[in-house]
Formats: C-alpha cells, sequence, structure tokens
C-alpha cells in the first residue's frame, strides 16, 4: 500500500472518475465545515474538526467510501441511505451512484454537533 502524505498526493494518484467523485466529497465538506483542517490518516484523506476526527474519504477497488468518523451518525440518516451500501460509519458509493451534496452536508454538520458536545461545547 503507498504511503501519501496529504489529499493532493492521494487525490492525484487516482482514476480520474475517481478523483473527480473524491474532490467533489472534498469541496462539499470544505463547505459544510469551513473551519475544520484537512489532515491525511488511517491512510485515507479527511477532516478534523476541534482535534477530534469529522469525516473521511477514500477510495477502494470497486467503489468509494465515506466515513462519518462515528459509530453512530450514520444512524441518524437511516432513510437517507437506504440506496447505499453501508456498514459501520461508512458509506459506499460510485459514479453512478453519488451520495448528494445535501445529505454529505447534513452528516458533517451532525458530526460537527457531535464533536461539540463531546467536548462540551
Amino acid at each position: 500500500m503507498k504511503k501519501y502524505k496529504d489529499a493532493e498526493n492521494y487525490l492525484a494518484d487516482q482514476t480520474e472518475e475517481n478523483r473527480e467523485l473524491l474532490q467533489e466529497v472534498r469541496e462539499t465538506v470544505k463547505s459544510a465545515a469551513p473551519e475544520a483542517v484537512e489532515k491525511f490518516a488511517y491512510g485515507m484523506p479527511g477532516f478534523y474538526y476541534l482535534g477530534s476526527p469529522l469525516v473521511f474519504y477514500a477510495c477502494f477497488k470497486d467503489h468509494c467510501s465515506f466515513f462519518g468518523a462515528s459509530g453512530t451518525v450514520l444512524d441518524k440518516f437511516k432513510d437517507d441511505l437506504k440506496d447505499f451500501k453501508t456498514s459501520k460509519g461508512t458509506i459506499h458509493f460510485t459514479k453512478e451512484n453519488k451520495i448528494p451534496k445535501e445529505l454529505i452536508i447534513k452528516i458533517v454538520e451532525e458530526r460537527v454537533k457531535e464533536t461539540k458536545k463531546k467536548k462540551g461545547l
């Protein structure tokens, strides 16, 4: 597995199709949580808020994934996620079945709330 230092290098190494998908996720997260800090951790690009993991995204052989960095956040969006393959904290998506920007925004906003609550803010 190749080691990456940052999101730019990671994205540059993806197929054009996957790079476009992930760049859209990246920009949507930035717009939903502009104060979040982009970091590369756990072998994938993601964002931290108040020093805690917020969300991550990555490519795999046959899909991309969006990670809510929480064991419970996706439970709150079960109805919105019924057309996606999910596992605990992860949404699988493809070019043909993209996560709507509005849903990414709602998940990020919920993660910001969870993080603030955890930090006592």
